[in-house]
């Protein structure tokens, strides 16, 4: 049965050592791999039309609002630039309520009623329905747990990762987000907590994620192997990197 996390914080002491070896190109990273971590949104999933663009302007139509969709990239963008994380990387819902405000407003929104809308369309991000899984996610994971590897989710979010693993029939062995956790990703706990969960070490584990400061440098910084999953192609220099799942299983030999 998958084993989850719930409610709990975290208790164990957070271990700084950073891993300096970076595997090269064409070799194999998987001696003694037991597990292999995911990341979620942009990794295995990514949003819908109601978390895009679209999305936006009919929330906001519910609030009053008249958002233009052309102008979401740029108000983005803008948000990106002034978002912070919690300081000590508690999961802080208030800090996306923020984010998301900052979109609307960039979008054509009244200050008034911004928040509000925010509120709603960010609380949209914890329904597993609004995700759809990429093409190479099935036949990846089952090719994984053919060759007797543990799979575990690790995801900065509100979500229930058990009910989305459950909607979008993922066979995980346990899954943890920050809302139930209590801290986001690079903390070293959250990393832990479900290495935890499968009973395996991180030194027998492997971490899969989109972004290089939360699920790499993350990963890394508990003596965890890490490989970049880089779908947009943003980071060609980066090493050990992907750009789909599908290379994933001979990068590991498999």
């Amino acid at each position: 049965m998958p084993r989850f996390e719930l409610g709990t914080s975290p208790t164990r002491t957070e271990r700084a050592t950073r891993l300096r070896h970076t595997p090269k190109p064409g070799h194999r990273v998987a001696p003694m791999l037991r597990a292999v971590l995911f990341d979620v949104d942009f990794t295995l999933a990514r949003p819908g039309p109601e978390l895009g663009p679209e999305g936006y302007v009919r929330a906001g139509e519910r609030h009053g609002l008249r958002l233009e969709p052309g102008r979401y990239e740029a108000a983005r963008d803008g948000a990106l630039v002034d978002l912070r994380r919690h300081p000590e990387l508690e999961h802080d819902d208030e800090i996306w309520f923020r984010f998301t405000e900052q979109i609307v407003l960039g979008m054509g929104g009244d200050a008034e009623s911004a928040y509000a809308c925010a509120v709603e369309i960010t609380r949209a991000w914890e329904r597993h329905e609004n995700f759809e899984l990429y093409d190479d996610v099935p036949d990846v994971l089952t090719q994984l747990r053919s060759a007797g590897l543990r799979i575990g989710l690790v995801s900065n979010s509100a979500r229930d990762v058990r009910e989305f693993a459950r909607h979008h029939g993922l066979e995980v062995d346990a899954g943890i987000s920050s809302f139930h956790h209590g801290r986001t990703k690079p903390h070293a706990s959250i990393f832990r907590a479900v290495l935890d969960l499968l009973g395996v070490e991180p030194a027998h584990a492997l971490m899969v994620g989109d972004t290089i400061s939360d699920d790499i440098e993350g990963a890394r910084a508990l003596d965890m192997r890490a490989i970049l999953l880089d779908r947009e192609g943003r980071r060609p220099e980066f090493e050990p990197r992907i750009e789909t799942l599908d290379e994933l299983p001979p990068l590991l030999g498999l």
